[in-house]
């Protein structure tokens, strides 16, 4: 017997598709994407693609896990639910009567964006809320970009994606769309084809800046600058949209004040750019209308994200844009989603403190008796690498991982839970860069004795003897109570179809009632964004790096092509294709670093180090190195990624991580003259704004 069951992608990625799995007498034989979905049209990514492959891999985790040596060591052995689900409830009652429960900290991550399942719909916090656990600041991805939107705004909601094939101008800003979210390029494909000139902005030339029509290699760190450099080009053309200004902004007098601080020699100087080209994309920027802006989360990950954002924001405002299909800004459609989310904080028993994501090395103290790790691997995506690994070898500290395959984070692990993947159970996802809801119908029975992650807080919430009631919601319950904000949507015909667009018009064009801001406009001058300290107008605010003269290097580190985070970092094919862990040099500084192609080199600074495979190369400008996440630490040289580069701190915005902004030197890893990298760490370390974090 043969059936088609549809389901959706649960991954961090804008595009959340729509699959069709196919399944023969009980077992998944098949993965397409669904081509009738509108967004997904057939297609899934180079990841994605072996999906099916990835939940029958052999390193697959399928019965639950008890430690039997060193904390890191990976050693473990097999035990019963039974056992793991006592040991679980009598170490966390033992600790909340002891400690308080504020001494649990549930630590979900995004590798699960689903509502039911995951971190969208903040799965098991009602658990945690009964046990007065501390609350869990999930700051890792968007955070600093959304709270600049706000700003101008009144909401990170912006564009349709699928209105990007009506643009004229479109500027790719930060964004990698062939690597993160290609399925909007059929979209920037079919406004290509009606004539539209495709931008790309960014430190490296990526797979989407090679295929745009220009790419400007801007300085990292300094994107608010070339804002406010391209719009004083709009005033001196006189193309600023007046009566858009008069009736749907408030504070352009203030603003245009800014703008006219940068002109455009001026932001050459910052940028590193070339006057020319920012005035010939600023002349281009005032007469083509609608110009669509595709801005994503890497362009928020330095000191200045959230303002960087926030001048973004302030374009079409300026231009009028947001009067046509295909103008405005794109950055998260998650504020479209009509889900009513209830983690029921009426169940704590009291006030709890909130623990940060990217503050784990910091927060992770004595104070803290029990991390519960789930849909996350903290060990390879979360900042300090070297330090969490220090505060994860605690004996106190009782760790419980909820895992699919043996992470880094999972060798930490006193207790392992296995968990179900996305065609093992049922969820509820949205996309965060199209308008639809997707369902996802479980085809097949989980493997050995893995469960969801509701069914796993369910019999722990048993094992405890909780009785309250919304503990025990089945996931269909769970499902009911999400769409009650939706309803037009019926879950049954929702099942049945696996998608349904949300209730908005085709085309969508946002904020033509307003703005959801205090002053319903689009806000140059922000109140809200002066009583949370910043300033009252939109303004530029650099990165660290890019605040100070430096011969380090800024270290980049983008999205892989084939790894998505650290998720699928272990299947075997796609880590041949990664290929060894490579560090991209421009020209200039590998020849003053002494360094070739294809040679082993130390990458380093004040926090730790790894070795990468020299790539020289002019995909990223001078002064930049760019090395992919995601790379698991057991199958890295010298067991470090990225993370071991990248310092515990904040953008000026909503704690958001600093991913982008962290200077590095690079050395070969076998000097002739081991005085000359002695010198260079000596550099690296006086002076430099880690020294003061080093562990």
């Amino acid at each position: 017997m043969e059936l088609q069951v549809l389901g959706a992608c649960p991954l961090d990625c804008p595009d959340t598709c729509s699959w069709v799995v196919t399944v023969r007498d009980g077992k998944s034989v098949a993965l397409r994407g669904n081509r009738d979905h509108p967004f997904t049209r057939g297609a899934l990514c180079v990841k994605v693609n072996r999906y099916l492959e990835h939940t029958k891999a052999a390193d697959r985790i399928l019965y639950p896990m008890k430690r039997v040596g060193p904390k890191g060591s990976g050693q473990f052995e097999r035990i019963s639910w039974d056992e793991a689900l006592a040991i679980c409830a009598a170490k966390l009652a033992e600790i909340v009567d002891e400690h308080g429960g504020e001494a649990i900290w549930p630590y979900q991550g995004t590798g699960t964006l689903g509502y039911i399942q995951g971190e969208t719909g903040e799965a098991g916090r009602r658990f945690w809320n009964v046990l007065g656990a501390s609350n869990h600041d999930l700051n890792i991805c968007s955070r600093a970009g959304r709270d600049g939107l706000r700003f101008t705004n009144g909401t990170a909601g912006g564009m349709d994606p699928e209105t990007f094939a009506l643009s004229k101008l479109i500027l790719l800003w930060g964004t990698n769309t062939l690597t993160s979210g290609h399925h909007l390029w059929k979209f920037v494909q079919d406004a290509r084809a009606a004539g539209a000139h495709v931008v790309a902005i960014d430190p490296i030339r990526t797979r989407t800046a090679e295929q745009a029509d220009e790419h400007l290699p801007i300085r990292p760190g300094t994107d608010g600058a070339l804002a406010l450099g391209l719009l004083h080009v709009v005033l001196e053309e006189g193309a600023e949209d007046r009566d858009y200004l008069e009736n749907h902004t408030l504070g352009w007098d203030e603003f245009k004040a800014e703008i006219l601080q940068y002109p455009p020699s001026r932001v050459a100087e910052l940028t590193g750019l070339p006057e020319a080209d920012i005035r010939a994309l600023g002349v281009r920027l005032a007469h083509t209308r609608p110009t669509g802006i595709r801005a994503t989360m890497g362009l928020q990950r330095h000191r200045g994200g959230g303002s960087a954002m926030r001048l973004i924001a302030c374009i079409p405002g300026v231009t009028g844009d947001w009067r046509h299909p295909g103008g405005g800004i794109a950055y998260s459609t998650s504020a479209y989603v009509p889900l009513t989310v209830d983690p029921r904080e009426d169940l704590l028993p009291g006030p709890v403190r909130s623990l940060t994501m990217t503050r784990l090395a910091d927060e992770l103290d004595e104070s803290v008796k029990c991390l519960w790790v789930y849909a996350a691997n903290p060990m390879g995506s979360t900042p300090d690498q070297n330090r969490i690994r220090q505060r994860l070898l605690r004996e106190d500290l009782f760790t419980v991982v909820m895992e699919q395959f043996p992470t880094d984070t999972v060798d930490y692990a006193d207790i392992v839970l296995p968990a179900t993947m996305q065609t093992e159970h049922a969820d509820l996802h949205s996309g965060y860069g199209h308008m639809y809801l997707v369902w996802n119908e479980p085809a097949v029975e989980p493997p050995g004795e893995c469960l969801s992650t509701t069914e796993t807080f369910r019999r722990l919430a048993r094992a405890m003897g909780l009785t309250e009631p919304a503990l025990y919601d089945s996931d269909l319950e769970l499902a009911e109570q999400l769409l009650a904000g939706a309803p037009a949507v019926n879950l049954d015909q929702l099942r049945k179809d696996g998608w349904v667009r949300l209730d908005v018009p085709t085309p969508f064009v946002p904020f033509t009632e307003g703005f959801p801001t205090p002053s319903g406009k689009l806000e140059f001058v922000s109140d809200l964004a002066e009583a949370a300290g910043h300033s009252r107008v939109a303004t530029y605010v650099p990165s660290r790096t890019a605040s100070e003269v430096s011969t380090r290097l800024t270290l980049i580190t983008p999205a892989s092509h084939t790894f998505l985070n650290t998720i699928f970092a272990n299947n075997p094919e796609l880590l041949r294709r990664s290929k060894d862990p490579t560090v991209l040099v421009n020209p200039r500084d590998a020849a003053s670093r002494g360094l070739t192609s294809g040679q082993p080199a130390r990458v380093f600074n004040a926090h730790g180090e790894l070795t990468a495979k020299v790539e020289i190369t002019d995909k990223v400008r001078p002064g930049v190195a760019a090395m992919a996440k995601g790379r698991w630490l057991k199958l890295s040289p010298g067991n470090a990624n990225t993370n071991a580069l990248i310092e515990e701190a904040d953008a000026d915005m909503a704690k958001g991580p600093l991913y982008h902004d962290n200077w590095v030197e690079i050395a070969p890893a076998d000097p002739a003259d081991p005085a000359t990298v002695e010198a260079v760490e000596a550099d690296m370390t006086a002076g430099s704004p880690e020294a003061a974090h080093k562990s």
